[in-house]
Order: C-alpha cells, then structure tokens, then sequence
C-alpha cells in the first residue's frame, strides 16, 4: 500500500469562544455596579476610548455608537431613552439635557436662586452629616466621666469589645491581660461603663441586659427582676406555671412580669446601628400609562462611550508609523467590541423585561397574588435567545415596578397545582403570610391547619411543603409564635 501526501481543502463549522465573544458574555451578567467599574477601568487603561461629557454633543457617525432601535412589542410601549409606540414605530422624545444646572437653581426648600453672582452653592453631597456611631458616644460619656487615667484607658479596652448590639464579647480576664491590670479593675469600671447611655449597654447577656434595664426604672426589687434574674431559661420555654410555683406566686403574676420584661430592648445599641443602607439602582423601570406599561431603560449613570476623534485623525494621517497604527487599531476595536457589548446588553436586557410583562401581565395589575408559573425556557423562546442568555441577565438586575423593586428572576417561580390552575410558589409563599399573620397569637396555626386553610383556597399542597416555605420566609414554628399575653 502505497503512501502519500497531498493537500485538501474542506469547509467545516465549529463554535469558538473568541475574547470578544467573552466579554460580552462577561458583560451581559455583571451588576449595574460592576459594569460601571469595568467602563471607568477600560476608560483608564484605552486612550482611544472617552466619554462624551456634553449631551448635546453625539458620537459621530465613524464611532461604534449602535444606533440600531430596540425592537417594540405591540402590547409593551418601549420608553429607552425615552421611547414611546406611536402607530406601531419608536420614536424619541424629547429629554431636560442638564439636570445638574436645573437642580442648582433651587434651594432646598424649592425657591429659585440666583446664580449669577461668584458664590456658587454648596454641593448637595456637602449637605450630608454622619451621626456618632455607639463607640464614638460610649467613649464621648467616658471622656466626660472622672474616672482616673488608668480606669479611662480600662473604660477604653471594654467599649472596645462591644459588638454592634452593644454586649461585651470579651472575658474580664482578656481585658485584664490587655490592661495589665487586675480582674477587680476591669469589674469596676464596667459597673460605671454599664450606667452610660443606652441603658443596658456592655452587659455580657441578655438576662444582664434586661437587669440593668430594670434597675434604672427603680424596679430591682419586682418580680420582673426575679423572674429574669433566676429563671431566664424557663421564660424563654414559657413555663410559666413552673416558675408561679418556684416563686410562690399566681400565673397571672408571673404573666405581668413578662409583659414588662416585654417592653425591654433585647439590643440597646439598637439605635446606633453602624451598618451602611445599601440601596439598589434599578436597571429598568416598568410605567403604567394611558393603560398600557411603559418599558424604559436607566443609562443614568453609565458613560455614554465613543471613539476619540483625535485618534481616528492621527489613523489616517500618512505620516504615522506602522507600530503605532497597529497600536492605535487593536485599541480601536477593542474600544468598538466595548461599546457594542453594552449596547447589546442594555437591548437584551430591555427585551426580557417586555417579555416578563408580558408574561406576568397580572401581576403587574393586581399584585403577587396573580403571580404566573414562568420558566425561562418560555422567555427563552419567546425572545429567540438561549436559556444561558436568560439567566446571565436576569442575574443582579433589578426593575422598578408599579408593585415595587424586584431582582428579574423573581418572575421566574415554579408552579403549584390548583384547582383553579397552577400558581406561583411566591404567590403560595405570600398567602401563606398572610395566614399566619392572621392568627390569634394564644393559638397560632399548625402547619397541618395552615395546609387545611390553603386547601380552602384551592391550593392543595403537602405539610413539609408549608414547613419550607415558611422557614424560607423566616417564620418560626407555632410553638415559638405562641404568646399568652
């Protein structure tokens, strides 16, 4: 058998995930947050891309600026930008071009101020003040105190062990070490910690708590003190008979004493809380008008993205050399594959949410009650796109609606069996609130009664099925919601 070479040419198909095809998949699942510390880093790093600055200076026509329009669905008004349904075509409306000079010329009370002069308002940022968090205040009251150096610095190391509900979380022998000083020390100056202001701050448990609590109301002497201070485990199981016959007194007593022990702070740093409020930026926002919904995309706060003209001029200038004009070339398509990508990001985006409303179309009337079974394969289809596409960009991104601020896959929820059809397991999960929230306290409901109720509603579902869902909902068990005062 004889050997021999020879060339063949054959055509042939196959998927290739090309760095560009990588970025824009790693585009399409990032947060609102995390897209604009990618464009504020690929403004940094690529000279030919920048931002425009003056909205009333667009991309040139050479820039990769998509101006291609968002598809419009016939029962979804599409507002990107804005952008209205007018006879089935998009069309643009006109936008205010400068908020930032509008809102400077208004106090903050509303009147109109003028600006003419060189003193030019402070900025709105400037405005905000920062309260004192626990540890600045607890340390303020010792400062103020006359208490010693030494007892200051030991004052100092106890505020400094306190966790964010105000509870000491280190040993008296710790602090000792820390201060070299003895455990009687670190006794005293706690005692005087323990009277600051909240009262019941630096103690080592709750019991501890609610006693020094009680004794700056003047009651260390009540039943309430007794109660918490050598029966605290059987208040918490709620054997109120146990202890009305270790005490010698009535249940009735030992029920009012509860109730004042009630009225306590559990965490009385409560107040002083440090945490910082996260808030959400929507990506896209759902209107209701004239009867129909409004789909409308939210660019602010993303650059608005172009090619340098300054670049593309020295590009074309003969007297370049090849080394830079490569250069200047591999930054330019990078810069063009960016600006496509979140073009491309910001359409899909716009069309999976015109294809949840018109899926949840009800709930958007009349709430989560009306909530629809949806999967992603029926957007999926719907849209033309893969189920991987679908989720990629319901991930991390939020829609205000006329209900609220919901994360895109909240719309997605199995479905449950009803005599009337299949419901939502969030609409199940609501319902399920609702009872519970109903009950009488002295008799909450077992989740085999909650199961008997929801059967009432048509929704026939299993007792370990309840039992999930209101763990999900953080919802303790009848026993921990059962109150007899």
């Amino acid at each position: 058998m004889a050997l021999e070479l020879r060339q063949q040419l054959k055509l042939t198909q196959q998927l290739v995930m090309t760095p560009q095809l990588q970025q824009a998949i790693k585009l399409l699942q990032l947060s609102r947050l995390e897209l604009e510390e990618v464009v504020n880093q690929e403004l940094e790093e690529n000279p030919v891309l920048e931002e425009v600055v003056d909205v009333d200076d667009p991309p040139e026509a050479e820039s990769a600026a998509v101006d291609e329009k968002l598809p419009v669905d016939d029962n979804v008004v599409a507002d990107g930008d804005e952008v209205a349904v007018v006879d089935g075509e998009a069309t643009a409306l006109e936008q205010i071009d400068d908020w930032q000079t509008y809102l400077q010329g208004f106090t903050q009370g509303g009147s109109l101020v003028d600006n003419s002069s060189d003193n030019e308002p402070p900025s709105y940022e400037n405005l905000l003040a920062r309260s004192d968090n626990l540890w600045e205040h607890l340390l303020w009251q010792l400062r103020l105190s006359d208490l010693s150096e030494r007892q200051q610095h030991i004052g100092a190391a106890v505020i400094g062990n306190l966790d964010d509900n105000g509870y000491l979380v280190a040993e008296l022998e710790e602090i000792a070490g820390q201060c070299s000083c003895e455990v009687a020390d670190v006794e005293a100056v706690l005692a005087v910690v323990q009277r600051f202001d909240p009262v019941g701050v630096a103690a080592r448990n709750l019991p501890e708590c609610l006693m020094l609590q009680l004794e700056n109301l003047g009651m260390a002497e009540t039943l309430a003190m007794r109660v918490i201070r050598d029966f605290a485990r059987e208040l918490e199981q709620q054997r109120y008979q146990v202890i009305a016959r270790k005490c010698g007194v009535s249940v009735d007593d030992v029920l009012q004493a509860a109730r004042e022990l009630a009225t306590l702070d559990p965490y009385p740093a409560s107040g002083y809380n440090t945490t910082d409020v996260q808030y959400i930026t929507p990506d896209i926002f759902v209107f209701k008008r004239d009867g129909d919904y409004v789909v409308t995309l939210n660019d602010d706060g993303l650059a608005n993205l172009r090619i340098s003209s300054y670049y593309r001029n020295i590009l074309s200038s003969k007297t370049v050399d090849s080394a830079t004009s490569e250069y200047i070339q591999e930054k330019m398509r990078g810069a063009e594959w960016l600006i496509k990508s979140i073009h491309q990001r910001q359409r899909t985006i716009y069309r999976v949410t015109c294809s949840i409303v018109k899926f949840q179309r009800d709930f958007f009337d009349y709430g989560i009650d009306y909530l629809k079974p949806l999967v992603l394969r029926e957007v999926a289809e719907d849209i033309e796109m893969h189920e991987s596409t679908i989720s990629r960009v319901t991930t991390n991104k939020y829609v205000q609606t006329p209900q609220g601020l919901f994360e895109l896959k909240f719309f997605f929820n199995s479905g449950i069996g009803t005599s009337g059809g299949a419901i939502a397991s969030e609409s199940v999960k609501s319902r399920i609130k609702e009872i519970i929230a109903a009950e009488n306290p002295k008799k909450p409901y077992s989740d085999q009664k909650i199961v008997e109720l929801l059967r009432r509603d048509g929704i026939d579902i299993a007792r370990r099925t309840v039992t999930k869902y209101r763990e999900m909902l953080g919802i303790g068990s009848s026993t921990a919601r059962k109150r007899l005062f």
